[in-house]
């Protein structure tokens, strides 16, 4: 039987007992539907991970005790950073979702000059709150110890200026390709646009600040495509997709 995974944000100690927090201990109650002596694996995104036993269910609590640490790394080598132009409900989601399997470290939600989605006020710190959350599953999922972070919604313009290493972004109008590149010091920041494209103005901007416009083949790819396309790629170049020994 497959041995659920959690993640939790707490300090973990071999032998100790903790008590889920509502929301974790909610997941494993109604969603997970697990019961006393069941085997469970936490993780708190600080590295490795543990396995513990459930010693106590019921409506007011979820006791686990943590049995022991298993040191264990999957991340990739390669640290992936993503500035992701907002697209609309579920395909923002999947984005985020796949772009975690796939290794990356953080995600950075941008509006930009296309953006058919708007945020402001509580909707933006609840679309932070919301894609975190799908993070925090697709972790959990893909068995990796380190949490990725979904940064506060930025201004791609300001963004740009920001960023460091290997800075790419994707242009179906490109004549670059990613196999011409190499990353620096094992960092590649990518830059996805929304689902209307960039501007020319948005693309100078880019440019300017260092990044290199790259193209991923000769199709026009949707802007969830495209970020994953791109993810894939570069774990295969340089990261770890397709690495016999990880």
């Amino acid at each position: 039987m497959r041995v659920s995974r959690l993640y939790v944000d707490m300090p973990l100690v071999v032998q100790e007992t903790i008590s889920l927090d509502e929301g974790c201990a909610h997941y494993v109650r109604t969603v997970l539907r697990l019961k006393k002596s069941y085997s469970i694996i936490l993780f708190n995104g600080l590295g490795g991970e543990y396995q513990a036993e459930i010693m106590v269910v019921s409506r007011k609590q979820v006791l686990v005790k943590i049995l022991s640490f298993v040191d264990r790394d999957i991340e990739s080598p390669l640290q992936v950073l993503l500035g992701l132009g907002v697209s609309r409900g579920e395909r923002m989601d999947f984005s985020v979702q796949k772009s975690v399997e796939l290794g990356v470290m953080k995600i950075t939600p941008l509006i930009s000059e296309r953006c058919v989605v708007q945020l402001k006020g509580d909707k933006e710190s609840n679309k932070i709150r919301h894609w975190q959350k799908i993070a925090q599953h697709a972790a959990e999922q893909s068995g990796r110890t380190v949490m990725p972070r979904i940064e506060s919604v930025a201004l791609l313009a300001a963004w740009v200026k920001q960023q460091s290493g290997l800075k790419v972004f994707l242009d179906p109008f490109a004549t670059q390709t990613l196999q011409d590149l190499q990353p620096e010091g094992n960092k590649v920041t990518l830059l996805a646009g929304p689902e209307g494209g960039f501007s020319e103005q948005e693309r100078e901007t880019a440019k300017q600040a260092g990044f290199i416009p790259v193209q991923l083949g000769p199709r026009v790819l949707r802007t969830e495509t495209a970020a994953l396309a791109a993810l894939t790629a570069v774990q295969v170049l340089w990261g770890d997709l397709g690495c016999t020994d990880a």
